[in-house]
């Protein structure tokens, strides 16, 4: 609210209605309160300022969801002077391969991979984003060879159920649900039975809010409502553009019931999560103080995501001055990241590198 309306809501407090607006303005009963007025008021605004709100919500949509390239193993990005520029401070990691391995003498590499987008590729529907079995093979060799994490904002479960690979940890909710491998792992160095929820007093909220929007947004074709168990996930990939609006005013209505809730973005999704401070970059420095390296410069993280919420985490190991951050894109934007992937495959190639590259390490420090 500007200061200028603040002064009318005071005005009309300390003066009376009849001294501040015009017989002909608003009819108002002789037990209209001060206070009632206030609220009055008060509600008028938000709904002049609702629709600049839904404006800028869906003008952030667009944004967050740039025309989609058609996937194809020998794609890549198209040549502009801007994507020349940002190649060039976003080199490819698989060109860059030999300068990063080479980073990590005489550390430990730790891997933390998003899923949707990074080992899957985006499908109108996140039901069916399964994990090809040739990257699941590719996962699991790397999670013999390095403490390998999941990091999600997808529901611990549900990412659990199409990786299904049991040696890893996975961070789902991004980060707000975190557990470790379920079964004997050679990292010993931490905790490997972790289990960290950042935000279990959520949950009743986060269910009643997942309740309403599915009723809500149920007369919006194409809209798909995830439970993500610490977060709402409001799919809008399959939604007719025409419709965006009116999908943004309906998850705004609900939204302005839970003042403890946030809104955020990601690719053709909206997202209700806590007002907590947590999210992927949290989780990552959580996961290395479990692995025994919170502190340590013995360590060299490397993180691959997609997603505008895998910034938080790029952003921490470029504050750390320790570790890469890797953007999986075939489009340039604007990024924490060091080095780019354009896609699933790529990032499935640069996995197969890093294993194939310590196990002749690891036959070199034999022959040695």
């Amino acid at each position: 609210m500007t200061n200028q309306q603040n002064v009318v809501v005071l005005d009309v407090i300390s003066r009376g209605v009849s001294n501040v607006l015009p017989r002909s303005s608003l009819p108002v009963p002789k037990s209209f309160s001060p206070q009632d007025l206030k609220m009055l008021l008060m509600k008028r605004f938000e709904a002049e300022n609702g629709g600049a709100k839904i404006s800028a919500w869906v003008d952030s949509m667009r944004a967050s969801s740039p025309t989609r390239i058609k996937s194809s193993t020998t794609a890549s990005l198209p040549e502009t002077d801007d994507t020349s520029s940002w190649i060039v401070h976003h080199p490819s990691a698989l060109s860059m391969f030999e300068q990063i391995v080479a980073a990590s003498k005489g550390k430990q590499i730790v891997m933390f991979l998003d899923y949707d987008g990074t080992l899957s590729q985006i499908v109108e529907d996140p039901d069916q984003a399964f994990m090809p079995k040739e990257m699941r093979a590719t996962v699991r060799d790397v999670a013999r060879y390095f403490p390998t994490a999941i990091v999600t904002g997808r529901c611990r479960d549900k990412v659990y159920s199409f990786v299904k690979l049991a040696g890893l940890y996975y961070a789902g909710s991004h980060g707000m649900d975190i557990k470790g491998p379920s079964k004997s792992c050679k990292y010993k160095k931490g905790n490997q039975g972790v289990l960290f929820q950042a935000a279990s007093e959520f949950l009743p909220m986060i269910d009643e809010v997942y309740k309403d929007l599915v009723e809500k947004t149920k007369s919006i074709p194409g809209t798909k409502v995830e439970n993500n168990k610490f977060c709402v996930s409001v799919h809008f990939r399959c939604v007719d553009e025409k419709s965006w609006a009116a999908l943004a005013e309906q998850v705004r209505s609900v939204l302005n019931h839970y003042p403890k809730l946030k809104l955020t973005q990601g690719r053709k999704v909206l997202e209700i999560r806590p007002t907590i401070k947590w999210d992927k970059g949290r989780a990552l420095e959580f996961l290395l103080e479990s692995l025994g390296y919170a502190n340590s410069t013995n360590v060299l993280p490397v993180y691959i995501g997609d997603d505008r919420s895998d910034e938080d985490a790029f952003k921490v190991l470029r504050e750390r001055g320790q570790g890469f951050g890797i953007l999986v894109s075939k489009l340039p934007k604007e990024t924490n990241a060091s080095y780019s992937l354009q896609e699933p495959s790529e990032v499935k190639e640069f996995l197969k590198r890093l294993v194939d590259w310590k196990k002749m390490s690891q036959r070199a420090a034999k022959c040695a």
